[in-house]
């Protein structure tokens, strides 16, 4: 029963990755669950020889009973990270009359903006329009083997989808990071007249912007005030886990 389990588990990782990838989703939290997919086809398939050692090898008794430990343990912390997701997600923000509006970039696919970056971009456009004359800034690079940078991307969906008027919207075009889009786009606000004591609006997906407020507090933004987009349901837990390990990577840069 538990080698049947195994199997279907690893074949469902499997199916969920290699549909996303075919979608254009390719970052490490649709990597991981291919690669633990794999592996649990692979624990099935071997399961015969794996159960021999595990009577025989008393070293590899220990170290099978170990990684699945430590497996265990990881997979309560990704559940309780999920768990805080959510919960910030269902949360509601009142936002004041702001000085500028950021929106924080997501990537590109085929030199478009993708799903959960569309969805940032119209929950930034139903702002803007409650917000008339103020500025937009879009951040964002050119990322790894792409050829335009994540804002101008957005900046040309906002004119010819939502038709936000190319005066208001301005470019941060050097970022490659939710760190770097806030360092970065000082120099944008400055331009404008803008100080960071200044109230301002942040606009990324649900999942995102947790992580992206306590970057923007510690580069001394003073009135950041979270604006969250949905993410799309098929997107949403492979970007809690790549979120996951974003929040670990970051707190070991010392980002926040």
């Amino acid at each position: 029963m538990k080698r049947i389990v195994v199997l279907i588990v690893g074949l469902l990782l499997c199916i969920d990755s290699i549909w996303l990838l075919c979608l254009g989703e390719d970052h490490f939290g649709v990597q991981l669950p291919l690669l633990l997919g794999v592996i649990f086809i692979l624990i099935t398939i071997l399961s015969p020889q794996i159960k021999i050692l595990y009577q025989q090898k008393i070293w590899f008794k220990r170290s099978w009973m170990c990684l699945w430990g430590i497996f265990w343990l990881w997979l309560i912390s990704l559940l309780g990270f999920f768990s805080f997701m959510q919960h910030y997600s269902n949360q509601t923000q009142y936002i004041p009359n702001v000085k500028a509006i950021i929106v924080l970039g997501g990537g590109t696919q085929n030199n478009q903006a993708p799903p959960a970056v569309i969805e940032r971009l119209n929950t930034a456009a139903r702002l803007a329009t409650d917000h008339p004359n103020i500025p937009l800034i879009m951040t964002g690079g050119i990322g790894l083997n792409k050829t335009v940078s994540e804002a101008s991307v957005m900046q040309r969906y906002l004119i010819q989808q939502q038709h936000i008027p190319a005066s208001r919207i301005y470019l941060e075009e050097k970022s490659t990071s939710t760190e770097l889009n806030f360092a970065y786009s000082k120099t944008v606000l400055a331009k404008l007249g803008i100080d960071l004591n200044q109230p301002i609006a942040v606009v990324s997906n649900d999942f995102h912007l947790p992580r992206a407020i306590a970057i923007a507090h510690h580069q001394a933004y003073r009135q950041v005030y979270a604006v969250s987009a949905p993410t799309p349901l098929y997107l949403r837990y492979n970007a809690w886990l790549r979120e996951y390990f974003a929040y670990i990577s970051g707190y070991a840069l010392g980002e926040y």
